[in-house]
């Protein structure tokens, strides 16, 4: 750890695997020399040879904010900043029309095999950004700064990227490991309080499936929702150390990476069935209060009354109204990870703190039970 602003410490958190990388996490990185190093090194990674040129990807809401910023910091790497491409904030730009727009400005620009893409913005600019650079070329160097709590604890760390069909959320997409993620914990600060306790959401569960430090850690919810900026920092480290580790373990999702879905089976129905009215954090929180209720049935563990609690904390919703039980299961039915054929769905439940189990047989009763219990 290297020391930040305001006496808060940075964190380097090395993430292994195939195409190892590090994550620095702290306050104070998008306009300081450890950014531009942490770009620079990535596209003059000896493997991939270097042009010294980069694009920036963003959205309509963070780019006004910090676009600008990024480029003056890439430029005093000696980058090259060839393109800035703006796109609508939302999860509507995770589409292949935005995909094929996007390429179509990388190729007008002149962007080489040998630069770099950086993504910053939230969640959707991640995955966008990182489907556009795994196929640009064949593959150009992706460099992640999520702007976002949930993109700094979730989607910019494990490498899947990817855009949304008609049919449903990412179905189209690849692994991509990052050359580098910068998150600077600063940037939180224009967060809106819905956006922090959505981040806080995947905090949460990943604190849930760990037990240890980082469950006790989680006295720190408030404090963070709050804007706490030790709190915020501690545990984004936290997050990114147990999902990293996951990651390394598990690299393409073909085993313990699927306990990452505690809460998202019944989470991803919701946000379906609400048609996308509740965010994405928030029908996790819910879809998690359905799994510890199905985690006491099934194993007797005592854990919903102390999970509310922090829910409550990190304030998230305990329930929804104007949604159909029906539609969720539905929902639930079309998702990419349910598997075809056995006629019931797959839970990730908590045998007790700090021990998920996945691929859990659960009926379509009991399913429906579960849901029930969070929608009013």
């Amino acid at each position: 750890m290297a020391e930040g602003v305001d006496g808060v410490d940075r964190h380097r958190i090395p993430v292994g695997g195939s195409s190892p990388y590090d994550v620095l996490v702290g306050p104070g990185l998008r306009t300081g020399e450890i950014l531009a190093e942490a770009v620079g090194a990535a596209a003059g990674n000896a493997a991939f040879g270097a042009t010294g040129a980069a694009a920036i990807l963003t959205d309509s809401n963070v780019g006004p904010l910090y676009a600008a910023g990024l480029a003056r910091s890439l430029r005093s790497a000696g980058m090259d900043v060839l393109e800035t491409v703006e796109v609508p904030a939302g999860e509507g730009s995770k589409s292949l029309e935005i995909y094929a727009e996007v390429l179509g400005r990388l190729a007008r620009v002149g962007l080489s095999r040998n630069s770099v893409l950086v993504a910053l913005g939230g969640g959707v600019i991640g995955d966008l950004g990182g489907f556009v650079a795994a196929s640009y070329l064949r593959g150009i160097g992706f460099v992640q700064v999520p702007t976002s709590l949930l993109a700094m604890v979730d989607s910019s760390v494990g490498g899947k990227v990817g855009v949304d069909l008609p049919e449903g959320k990412n179905l189209a997409g690849a692994f991509l490991q990052p050359r580098a993620v910068v998150a600077d914990t600063a940037m939180l600060g224009s967060l809106s309080g819905r956006e922090v306790s959505c981040g806080l959401a995947e905090v949460l569960k990943m604190g849930l499936l760990s037990g240890g430090d980082f469950y006790r850690d989680l006295s720190l919810l408030e404090p963070a929702r709050a804007g706490d900026r030790g709190a915020l920092l501690t545990l984004v480290a936290h997050s990114v150390r147990f999902k990293a580790g996951v990651v390394e373990a598990d690299e393409r999702e073909s085993g313990r990476r699927a306990i990452l879905n505690y809460g998202h089976t019944i989470g991803h129905g919701l946000e379906a069935a609400a048609a996308y009215s509740l965010a994405h954090g928030e029908a996790v929180g819910l879809g998690m209060r359905a799994a510890a209720r199905l985690s006491e049935k099934r194993f007797g563990v005592e854990l919903a009354a102390e999970q509310d609690e922090l829910l409550g904390a990190a304030g998230l919703p305990l329930g929804t109204k104007g949604v159909e039980p029906a539609a969720v299961l539905r929902a639930m039915g079309r998702d990419k990870k349910r598997r075809s054929g056995d006629g019931g769905h797959r839970f990730v439940l908590l045998e007790e703190i700090g021990r998920p189990v996945w691929d859990v047989p659960v009926s379509e009763e009991e399913a429906r039970l579960a849901v029930e219990e969070v929608v009013e």
